[in-house]
C-alpha cells in the first residue's frame, strides 16, 4: 500500500532524504523512528504530497505521488504532529466538513462522522467548539478527521501527543484495530508505543534507513553475547563457581551494599539460569534476582543513531604579541 524506492529529497543546503527504500503492506503497522532532523518528516511530506521528491519513486495505494497526486492523496489519511483544525467549528461540524472535503457522498457523511467520533472517543465533546477543548481532545479530533473518509493508508505523526495515560491506551487500541485492514505508517518518539503497536520498525538516521525489522529482530541483531544477571544476598565469593558453569564464558562480579551482583557472559546459545539456581541452592546462597538481560528498543535506537562528538582540535600555541614594526617583542 506504501511503496518507496530510491527516494531522495535535496534542499538547497542539505540532503534530507538519501536513497530511501521501504514498503508498508495492508494489515501492517510500521513504526518510523529517527532522531530530530533524521528525515522522517520530510519523507512523510513527500508521501502525503506536500513536497515533491528530488529523485526516486513513491506510491500510495498504487498511485504515484507525483504523476497521480490527487488519487494518492485521496487514498490516505494524514495526521501531522501539529494538526490544524478550525477552532470555531464544533467537533461534529468539523468532521462533516472533512468528510465532504475528502469526497464522501452526502448520504454517507453522517454515518462516517458517527463512526469516527466513536472510534476516537469523542462522544462527550461532539457538540463542543474545538477552541474549547483540551489539547488531548483536539488531537483526537484531528485523528478522527484523518480517518473519517476510511482511507486504506494512514500516516500518523505523534498521534498520542498530549493525551493522558488512559487516552493513550484507548488510541493505541484504535490504531491496532485500524491496522488490521489498512497500511499504517506511525512516527513517534515514544518507543514503548512502538513496541505496543507496531509489527515492524524502520529506523532512519541522517536521511538513510539504518535498520529494519520487528523489534525482536532488531534486538537480536545488536544483542551480542547473551548475558544473565544474578544478585545474591551478602558478600559471596561466587566468581569461580559461576565461571565454571556450562555455557558461561565469563563472570563479572561487583560488590554492593548488602549484596553481590554477578553478570554472566554466555555462549551464543547458552542459558545457565537453571544451573545458577541449582548452584545457589547447593551452596546455601540466597538468590535475590536471576534474569536474562535483553536489549530494549530504546537501547537499539540509541546504538544505531548515536554519533560520537568529534574530538576538539588541539589548542594552538600562544603567539607573542608583535611590536609596532611587526617584530616579536
Amino acid at each position: 500500500m506504501i511503496e518507496v524506492q530510491g527516494l531522495s529529497k535535496r534542499y538547497p543546503t542539505r540532503l534530507a532524504v538519501d536513497d530511501v527504500t521501504f514498503s508498508v503492506k495492508r494489515g501492517e503497522i510500521v513504526g518510523f523512528l529517527g532522531p530530530n532532523g533524521a528525515g522522517k518528516t520530510t519523507t512523510m511530506r513527500v508521501l502525503t504530497g506536500f513536497l515533491p521528491p528530488s529523485a526516486g519513486m513513491a506510491r500510495v495505494a498504487g498511485h504515484d505521488v507525483v504523476t497521480q497526486s490527487a488519487e494518492a492523496r485521496g487514498s490516505l489519511g494524514y495526521l501531522p504532529e501539529s494538526a490544524a483544525t478550525y477552532p470555531e467549528m464544533r467537533v461534529s461540524e468539523y468532521l462533516a466538513f472533512r468528510a465532504r472535503l475528502e469526497g464522501v457522498a452526502g448520504g454517507d457523511v453522517r454515518a462516517r462522522v458517527g463512526e469516527a467520533i466513536e472510534r476516537c472517543l469523542l462522544g462527550e465533546v461532539a457538540g463542543r467548539r474545538i477552541e474549547n477543548l483540551s489539547k488531548g481532545f483536539r488531537q483526537r479530533t484531528a485523528l478522527a478527521g484523518a480517518l473519517v473518509h476510511q482511507p486504506p493508508v494512514l500516516i500518523l505523526d505523534e498521534p498520542t501527543i498530549g493525551l493522558d495515560p488512559v487516552q493513550i491506551i484507548k488510541i493505541r487500541e484504535t490504531i491496532r484495530e485500524l491496522g488490521k485492514d489498512r497500511a499504517v505508517l506511525l512516527s513517534t518518539h515514544i518507543l514503548p508505543e512502538v513496541e505496543a503497536v507496531c509489527d515492524r520498525v524502520l529506523i532512519i538516521d541522517r536521511g538513510r534507513i539504518v535498520a529494519e525489522g520487528t523489534p525482536a529482530e532488531l534486538r537480536g541483531k545488536l544483542a551480542g553475547a547473551p548475558t544473565v544477571r544474578v544478585v545474591l544476598r551478602g558478600s559471596v565469593a561466587a566468581r569461580d563457581a559461576f565461571a565454571a558453569l556450562p555455557g558461561v564464558t565469563a563472570a563479572e562480579v561487583a560488590e554492593a551494599p548488602g549484596e553481590t551482583r554477578v553478570r554472566l557472559v554466555c555462549a551464543q546459545d547458552g542459558d545457565p539460569r537453571e544451573e545458577v539456581f541449582r548452584l545457589a541452592v547447593e551452596r546455601g546462597w540466597v538468590l535475590r534476582e536471576l534474569a536474562r538481560e535483553a536489549l530494549s528498543l530504546e537501547d537499539v535506537f540509541v546504538r544505531l543513531t548515536r554519533h560520537e562528538e568529534p574530538a576538539a582540535p588541539p589548542a594552538e600555541a600562544a603567539v607573542p604579541d608583535a611590536g609596532p614594526a611587526g617584530n616579536v617583542s
